[in-house]
This record gives C-alpha cells, structure tokens and sequence, in this order.
C-alpha cells in the first residue's frame, strides 16, 4: 500500500513538472512574440516617421486633407516633440477636425489636442506667427465654449483680442468677441463688437443678435429698429419668427399689448408650434388679469417645450 503509493505520487510529480515546463515554455514563446511584435511596429513607426516631413505634411494642408494632416503631424511628433511648425499645423488639423464633428464628445478631444498643441507652440513661436497661434486659441476656446456646460467664453475674449491687438486680422474676430461678451453677459461690450463686426459684413443673425443685446440692456427703441430691418428684409423664416417674438416682448414691456398680441399671432399664423408665442400671449393675458387664459398659453407653451424656461417660471407663480 506504500510502495503503491509512492508510484502515484511520484507520477503525479512527473505530470506536474511536465506541465510547469509546458506553461514556461509558452510563456517564453508568447515573451519572444511580443517582443518581436513590439520591434516590429517600433520599426515600422521610425520607418514611417522617418518619410514624413514638414514638406509632406504641408501638401496634405494644401489639399486640405486635414485628416491625414492630423495623423502624419501626430506620427512627425513622436520624434520631434517640440517642432513648432508640425505642432502648429496638427493644433489647426485638431481644430478644422472639431467642426465637421457631430459627436459632440468627439469634437471636445479634437478643441482639447488643438488647445494643449497651441499653447506648446506659443512658446516658441516666430514673432509674427504668435497672432495668428493667439486668433486660432480664442476660437478654439469658442468652439469648446458652445459645445460643453463649462465657460470658456472669456478665454476666447482674451485670446482673440491679444490676436487684435498684436496685429492679426480677420473679418470674423469682431462677431466672435460680440458673441463670447453675450454668453459672458457684458452687454455693452458685446453691443460694441457686433457693431463693429457690421461694418465688415451686414447679415441677419448679427442684426437679430445686436437687437438681442439692445434688449437685455432695456435699449426697447434702439433693439426695435433692427428688428424692424430684420422683418422687413430677410429671407430667413426663422430669424423673421425670432425677430417677431422678439418685437412682441418689446411691446410688452411699453404696455403695448394690442400690438404685441399681432406679432405672436402672426409668428403662430406661421408656426402654431411656436412656444414663444404662446409664452408672449400669456404673458399679455396675465398683465391684463386673466391668469385662466394666461396659464392655458403657458401650458400650450410646455407641450410644445416642456422645458420652456419663461413658461416654467410662470407656471409656478401663478
């Protein structure tokens, strides 16, 4: 019975040392392959690194092919970490790469790569690329400022006035800096800079966004006139109905309600799901104490938006 077993245990050792060889045996294979995978790509990426240039790269710019840009500055880089060209031509591919997203999270990591490679570029910068790096920042920092919950408004402003003031020039500065001191709630500076920026180019959304700020800053006469152009001139339904609504709460407020009742019903006569005029109705309802007619608009506004701010509100005053 002991001799028996011993055999057993001396078979069972026998399997377990063939076993542990087989898995070393494995795990050194699986050791080499890796390593010999890793060189391999290793390899090929200085191989790759080695044929893009600066030269390549800029013909894929030309073609404006900023895709590949992206990808051959990304692979230039892992070798030239500080080169000041390649960084800055990956940070406008980041850039250009953003705005044709739809994916919103995916457009925030491309801000987020171009933002980090301007900054790195800025330090060692050509004096006079140092404004045109500043401009594509403080629009970067626009773009961010649009698409998250967080404020990056005011770091538009700082670039893109640093880009004004040292030079640069773009016809479009002028209407971003109007729209970053609005999202800021600098009225009057936003006013200004809309201003400005119509005297570069005349359009309706910039008409419609400087008689928005007029209004915040309870300018009703000066906002009323630029609506009124809006509603005379423009092709675009939509800015029209905006402008229209606009004028309504205007009315409103100089106590005029007959007129501001025609505005809202002739945004509805257009569009029967405007939720802003269905808020403007009632709200008139309500200045004239008829808060059954008021609340009856305001609910019609919440199943058109059921997250209408100004219905809200009045809905639970009321």
């Amino acid at each position: 019975m002991k001799a028996n077993y011993n055999i057993e245990n001396s078979s069972y050792a026998k399997k377990k040392s063939h076993l542990l060889r087989n898995i070393i045996r494995t795990a050194v294979v699986i050791i080499v392959v890796s390593a010999i995978a890793f060189s391999a790509v290793f390899l090929i990426k200085k191989y790759q690194s080695g044929k893009i240039t600066i030269k390549t790269i800029k013909e894929a710019w030309a073609v404006y092919d900023y895709q590949k840009v992206y990808e051959l500055s990304k692979i230039f880089l892992q070798d030239n970490t500080y080169n000041n060209t390649a960084l800055t031509y990956y940070s406008y591919a980041c850039f250009f790469l953003a705005q044709a997203q739809t994916d919103t999270q995916l457009a925030q990591s491309y801000l987020d790569e171009c933002i980090n490679n301007i900054r790195i570029a800025l330090y060692e910068a050509d004096k006079d690329l140092i404004p045109q790096l500043q401009y594509m920042l403080g629009r970067a920092y626009f773009s961010k400022n649009t698409i998250t919950t967080h404020y990056y408004a005011d770091l538009a402003v700082k670039y893109l006035l640093l880009a004004k003031e040292n030079g640069y020039e773009a016809d479009d500065i002028a209407e971003y800096l109007g729209l970053s001191y609005a999202s800021l709630g600098q009225t009057m500076e936003s006013i200004s800079a809309f201003t400005e920026a119509l005297l570069v180019r005349e359009s309706d959304s910039l008409l419609l966004a400087i008689a928005e700020q007029y209004y915040k800053a309870q300018q009703l006469n000066a906002s009323e006139q630029y609506l009124f152009r809006i509603i005379k001139n423009s092709d675009n339904e939509d800015i029209v109905l905006k402008s229209q609504n606009l004028l309504g709460s205007i009315y409103i407020d100089k106590e005029d309600y007959d007129s501001a009742l025609e505005e809202f019903e002739n945004v509805l006569k257009k569009n029967e799901n405007s939720a802003d005029a269905h808020y403007g109705i009632g709200v008139i309802y309500e200045k004239q104490g008829n808060i059954v007619k008021a609340r009856s608009e305001w609910r019609k506004a919440l199943k058109i938006q059921v997250n209408h701010p100004g219905a809200l509100q009045k809905m639970s005053e009321n």
